[in-house]
């Protein structure tokens, strides 16, 4: 009897582990005009059961909240810096300031196990301008480490984009995965570099812009992990049955040709947007997140890389102050909107227990702001509110397209008079806008209500429709992962390769 028991005691217990996504992180950017208070984010990442967290940069804010909580931390640095990095001089000195001072190895310090050195510096988007400062910079950086005695628990690595590898056009089977030849010698620096010091290869995978620049010749179903009728059948009668298993498979038979078959591979983004496209909504983004949480409790794995996966999700929160060049969808990536609310229900541990919101979150008072019924002419009250306030929800396919062009106009000046914390005066607009208490909200479409934040607000206060905004501070920042002004998902083909993405689920 007492045998029987621990048998089953053993399998609960097993079992309960199998549901436990260890390896899955989130990445936190902050490229959004109101922050969320660090701390009480850190709370939220705590209730949830979130242990991993990767950064973009090193606020100090964010870094003194995460600071004795055990939260594994990866923090950025700056595409920009890269050149000067390849000093080992500054890279000591850039260590000094943004990694011992926070203590990594104390119980009280950041536990900061990666360094993210660039982010997708090979992008053709950068024309070779940072090809060959990235290896030196990330060795540096690596080296400095070493010299202070974390390089055992602290390791530099380079997230890279996905069309680093392809398949060729005659063999697009992930078995036949190669890097980009016009990049193969600084790559080669940065494997030897990561070999050395046994740091990962970090990758960042998006099926859904395989979907979003396949234009209608990607299958649908491959970027999902419900499986499907017609697997990609590579050597060796293996399947792929989704396009993260054929991506991955790809990136390790590169990192095999180039002599890193071992090289453990982190997927440092991994996401779906919410809006800003057709493809982009609540409905595809819950299916894809359950179904890739499931995939990773499972532990398999995929064909060439079986077992554990570390993949962090992008994003946390949308970011609405990010550039939308690579699409109107890029301020939707959040699991959360900007106010700290899940966008849906998520189990992340198999705990039964969905995301929990951002505590101590005030909304504003429950009043918007409309256009008037006797208005007319929208475009210059659109054209200034959206200069200043996220407006993607009204392009085509979005959430809001099917509004008329009052209500459009409404909603434009909503978000601006909501960025605004419904300050006096934001919503008049010449006297052509005025506040309601009734919630203007139709069908997909939710006129949002901001929330209280300390974050200093840009522009002041008195739209002028007919003024120039031309010189006003309403450019978008760039994304999150770059400070390039085209976005490093610019062209990014989160599949086997830029060249082989549709042919290779067509075999």
């Amino acid at each position: 009897m007492n045998k029987l028991l621990i048998n089953i005691f053993l399998i609960t217990f097993l079992v309960f582990l199998g549901h436990n996504v260890e390896g899955l992180g989130v990445n936190w950017g902050d490229i959004t005009s109101h922050k969320l208070p660090p701390k009480d984010v850190v709370k939220m990442l705590q209730e949830n059961g979130i242990k991993k967290v990767k950064l973009f940069n090193n606020d100090d804010t964010i870094l003194n909240a995460l600071a004795g909580t055990g939260i594994e931390v990866m923090i950025g640095i700056s595409n920009q810096l890269l050149k000067d990095l390849v000093n080992p001089d500054i890279a000591k000195k850039w260590v000094k300031e943004n990694v011992t001072r926070y203590e990594p190895k104390s119980p009280k310090g950041v536990n900061i196990t990666l360094i993210g050195v660039g982010n997708e510096p090979f992008l053709r988007d950068y024309k070779d301008t940072l090809t060959n400062v990235t290896g030196p910079a990330l060795e540096n950086i690596q080296n400095a480490l070493n010299d202070t005695g974390l390089g055992d628990t602290t390791k530099a690595t380079v997230p890279l984009n996905a069309d680093v590898y392809l398949s060729p056009s005659w063999n697009p089977v992930p078995s036949a995965g190669f890097f980009r030849a016009d990049i193969v010698d600084p790559l080669n620096y940065i494997l030897k570099v990561l070999n050395k010091n046994n740091a990962p290869f970090m990758v960042n995978i998006y099926p859904f812009l395989s979907l979003f620049y396949g234009n209608g010749a990607f299958p649908f179903n491959y970027a999902f992990f419900d499986g499907v009728s017609n697997p990609l059948k590579d050597k060796d009668g293996i399947e792929y049955t989704n396009c993260f298993d054929a991506n991955l498979d790809t990136c390790a038979a590169a990192l095999a040709g180039a002599g890193y078959s071992n090289m453990t591979i982190i997927v440092g983004e991994m996401g779906w947007p919410t809006d800003g496209n057709p493809c982009a909504n609540v409905t595809l983004a819950e299916k894809f997140y359950k179904g890739f949480v499931s995939y990773l409790a499972k532990g398999k794995g995929s064909p060439r890389r079986p077992g554990y996966i570390e993949a962090y999700i992008f994003a946390l929160f949308d970011e609405d102050r990010k550039s939308t060049l690579p699409g109107n969808f890029e301020t939707h990536w959040g699991l959360y909107y900007d106010d700290g609310t899940p966008k849906f229900p998520l189990d992340l541990n198999g705990n039964n227990k969905s995301l929990v919101p951002v505590p101590n979150v005030d909304s504003l008072s429950k009043k918007w702001c409309g256009v008037k019924p006797d208005v007319k002419n929208f475009t210059d009250l659109i054209s200034y509110a959206c200069d200043r306030a996220d407006c993607t929800p009204l392009t085509n396919g979005s959430s809001c397209e099917i509004l008329s062009d009052a209500a459009k106009a409404s909603y434009a000046v909503n978000a601006y008079f909501q960025n605004q914390q419904q300050k006096d005066d934001s919503c008049d607009f010449e006297g052509k806008a005025t506040v309601t208490t009734k919630d203007p909200s139709q069908g997909t479409c939710n006129f949002a209500i901001g929330f209280k934040t300390l974050t200093p607000l840009t522009p002041s206060p008195s739209p002028l429709p007919s003024s120039d905004h031309s010189s006003s501070s309403d450019a978008k920042s760039p994304s999150s992962s770059s400070a390039s002004p085209s976005s490093p998902k610019s062209l990014a083909f989160a599949s086997v390769g830029v060249f082989s993405i549709v042919p290779l689920f067509f075999i």
